[in-house]
């Protein structure tokens, strides 16, 4: 397995945007134990500084030819930085903003570790109606949210639990009718830049503060041909809380709580670098935009597209990075809109390697590892000499019709650690063009490059 370097975060924990807005609370409220946090994954050992350092000249003689493979088209954008010093060893084009497709997710997943801190948890309440037996559903931005034990995401906050709590927190009153609320978010539900078939064809879900298993009618992760997801999440989740509670499907509606409404429960996600690293494992576009919307929250702004992506760029420009060489329509990386700089999404793994910022350095967790886990479980395969990146290269890979692009850390030979961005947004067909892709990290790897 690849060494990557990793802190001991420091968890902190700033109050969500709901948190105090109840004036009162239930004469009893249930005493209800958190739900479980997952077990962990395995932890990597950390890397040192030692190792003898690639030469830019070596790195430039061993990749400069690879990056103009047929496969790969007429534009293809690279940054690769020895991560103990800092140096730039090969750029090309480096600076320029290039469609970035799902390596946008590192930004995403930089910018909310830094805003809410790992250790957060996003929270979803049920509070009493107006009318008697009404329960107010209030969605708190969790999109890994279950109906019960059989969810997508390990651990997960589950509306069996919440009913359970609503209907001990009612007593003797039987729950009428459900109302949902999704007020937290605000404005489209869609991105500008996403392609029409995107949610037909499975990728992401509407953009909704209430859903069960990030929009996904059955929780399953389909790494080929996307998952079936609801037409409108919100209202599927309605209709399955409403089922717990024995509450029919044609007594669900929208609306809002109120200000003063008293709690009936309440159940939680796991920390938020669990989230994370789900969200960068499975590549899932819709944890993506939730997180997004939670950095917007914590920064004051919007929780909408627009929100977020202001959000975004401005906790980049908090952590030193240059927000000038991005410019975001999403967070999932679904928007052709979207521009990235090589350079930047080296940065930003400059920064989580460095251990001069834990919050951010957790993301390292999540990045899939080639032929073993995530979106590289099948990478890394063929042609023979990529196999040498099995294991040993961790990385986000982003994919679009005619956009490829891989980005994250690996080991050379010699024991360096290297991060890298390697981006191409005029590529022919998918799978040369991830091959073309791996044969230069692979060649990383095995080079020596002195």
């Amino acid at each position: 397995m690849v060494l990557i370097v990793l802190v001991g975060a420091v968890f902190v924990v700033r109050p969500g945007p709901v948190e105090g807005w109840l004036a009162s609370e239930p004469a009893e409220v249930p005493t209800v134990a958190p739900t479980p946090d997952p077990t962990p994954t395995p932890v990597l050992a950390p890397a040192g500084v030692g190792g003898s350092a690639p030469s830019a000249g070596g790195v430039k003689a061993a990749i400069e030819p690879l990056t103009k493979a047929a496969a790969l088209g007429g534009r293809v954008n690279v940054s690769v930085v020895d991560a103990a010093s800092g140096d730039s060893l090969f750029e090309k084009n480096a600076d320029l903003m290039t469609t970035p497709a799902s390596t946008t997710k590192l930004l995403t997943a930089a910018t909310v570790l830094a805003a809410r801190g790992p250790a957060y948890r996003l929270v979803t309440r049920a509070v009493a109606g107006v009318a008697p037996g009404e329960v107010v559903l209030v969605g708190g931005g969790d999109p890994t949210l279950s109906v019960g034990a059989d969810g997508q995401f390990p651990g997960a906050a589950r509306l069996d639990k919440l009913a359970g709590q609503v209907k001990k927190a009612l007593g003797g009153q039987a729950p009428t009718r459900v109302t949902i609320d999704t007020s937290l978010y605000s404005g489209p539900e869609t991105a500008v830049g996403w392609d029409g078939d995107v949610i037909g064809g499975g990728q992401v879900a509407r953009i909704q503060a209430l859903m069960t298993n990030a929009g996904r009618v059955k929780p399953v992760h389909n790494e080929v041909g996307g998952d079936p997801r609801f037409a409108d999440p919100a209202m599927a989740a309605g209709k399955a809380f409403a089922k717990q509670l024995g509450v029919p499907a044609s007594a669900v509606k929208r609306g809002r709580a109120g200000a003063a409404a008293g709690e009936l429960g309440k159940v939680e996600s796991p920390p938020l670098v669990h989230v994370v690293d789900w969200m960068l494992q499975q590549s899932d576009n819709v944890i993506a935009e939730a997180m997004a919307r939670q950095v917007a929250l914590a920064g004051g702004q919007k929780a909408s597209f627009e929100g977020a992506a202001a959000a975004m760029l401005a906790e980049l420009d908090e952590l030193g990075l240059t927000s000038d060489e991005a410019n975001l329509y999403d967070a999932s990386g679904l928007s052709r809109h979207n521009g990235i700089s090589p350079k930047l999404l080296t940065d930003v793994l400059e920064l989580a390697a460095g251990g001069t910022n834990p919050q951010v350095s957790s993301l390292f967790g999540g990045l899939p590892v080639a032929g073993w886990s995530g979106t590289l479980r099948t990478r890394f395969a063929t042609p023979a000499p990529n196999q040498i990146g099995r294991g040993v290269v961790r990385a986000k890979t982003g994919s679009l019709t005619g956009v490829n692009a891989i980005s994250g850390e690996l080991m050379t030979r010699d024991g360096r650690l290297l991060v890298f961005a390697i981006m191409a947004d005029a590529t022919g067909e998918s799978g040369a063009a991830r091959q073309a892709l791996d044969r230069i990290a692979a060649t990383l790897v095995g080079c020596g490059c002195q």
